[in-house]
């Protein structure tokens, strides 16, 4: 009897040995159950051909050939990566949703013996779940934004505040991005979907009775949109502010950004599109910086220019209630250490 979980924790916390996705690659790396393998009972070429064979020839010789292909692949995934299990074995199995491809692979692992499951409606049951939890829904959650000029670190403090207990969704760590013009980072952003499962992954361990810390964001983080029912906690969320001085910023982003800011020609085709919002005249002395290597000079006036009055216009427009707002004079390691220290324990006064 396939399994059907009711909630995204339900499913996290299944109790299985092992959740094996027998999709294809291409569909695995998309998103997947948070935890799981992938064991594909057909590659992409396969799936692509069988479905193609399927709208252009006959379903029934499409579901011979797949049949072929299904247990030709299952048996190499258990004369290999699944020959050590035991007897005892439990492996939770799921495909697209829940039909021929998982439904033939825990056929056969369990008459070998090992006591496999199958999940119904395959991974279209736990893309429904991250749907009603990030679309349909209201989260239990009291947000609360770290807010701060580009360049006050804001990035480095989560891990230091999440190290002093605090709750802390790093939106920017799972949207490998790092939130602006210069933001890409290397290997790119996940998909849409990769993204949100990570996020309903971090929101199932939290606790709904102490605040959640994120950094402050756009409603798009590069490609990817910060779903809805966490773009509403975040806009009526109280900020706790962090300020420094230009030059500790320009320090900081010329560290922060240095893969940037080391490839010169790519740089340039970054801030080409400013042109039209700060004018040929400021964009061409970046240019010229770039081309002088003068990066320190570059980072400040991105800064001073750019990022700066960008950033008030935002908070102009959405007049935030600061809570709190903490100065540095410097962000070196030292000084962050003393910052988080100071953010925490005003963090952990916050009644709910």
């Amino acid at each position: 009897m396939a399994l059907l979980f009711s909630s995204p924790s339900e499913m996290l916390s299944h109790g299985f040995d092992t959740v094996i996705d027998v999709r294809s690659p291409a569909e695995f790396a998309e998103d997947h159950v948070p935890g799981a393998i992938n064991l594909p009972v057909l590659d992409n070429e396969e799936r692509a051909r069988v479905g193609t064979i399927y709208k252009q020839q006959s379903p029934f010789l499409a579901r011979k050939i797949g049949a072929a292909l299904v247990f030709r692949n299952a048996s190499a995934h258990i004369e290999g990566p699944l020959a050590h299990h035991d007897g005892g074995w439990r492996p939770l199995i799921y495909c697209w949703r829940g039909g021929q491809r998982s439904g033939s692979f825990t056929w056969m692992l369990q008459q070998i013996g090992w006591r496999a499951e199958v999940v119904e409606g395959g991974y279209r049951s736990w893309r429904r779940l991250v749907t009603k939890t990030l679309y349909d829904e209201s989260l239990p959650f009291r947000f609360l934004q770290l807010g701060g000029y580009t360049g006050t670190a804001k990035t480095a403090l989560l891990p230091r505040l999440a190290a002093r207990g605090v709750q802390v969704i790093d939106l920017e760590g799972l949207a490998r991005h790092r939130g602006s013009l210069l933001g890409g980072m290397p290997g790119g952003q996940p998909a849409q979907k990769g993204f949100e499962t990570q996020l309903v992954q971090q929101l199932d361990a939290l606790d709904p009775a102490r605040p959640v810390l994120v950094e402050a964001e756009s409603s798009k983080i590069g490609q990817l949109l910060i779903p809805p029912s966490i773009w509403e906690g975040m806009k009526t969320a109280q900020w706790i502010e962090v300020g420094a001085p230009l030059e500790a910023r320009t320090a900081y982003l010329d560290a922060a950004y240095d893969d940037i800011l080391s490839d010169g020609a790519r740089l340039k085709a970054l801030l080409t599109p400013l042109r039209y919002h700060r004018g040929h005249a400021l964009i061409d002395s970046w240019e010229a910086m770039i081309d002088a290597g003068e990066r320190l000079a570059l980072c400040r006036s991105l800064a001073a220019d750019h990022y700066d009055p960008a950033y008030e216009k935002s908070m102009s427009a959405m007049t935030p209630n600061v809570l709190e707002r903490f100065e540095t004079p410097a962000l070196d390691d030292a000084a962050l250490e003393a910052l988080a220290d100071r953010i925490a324990a005003r963090i952990q006064t916050i009644s709910m």
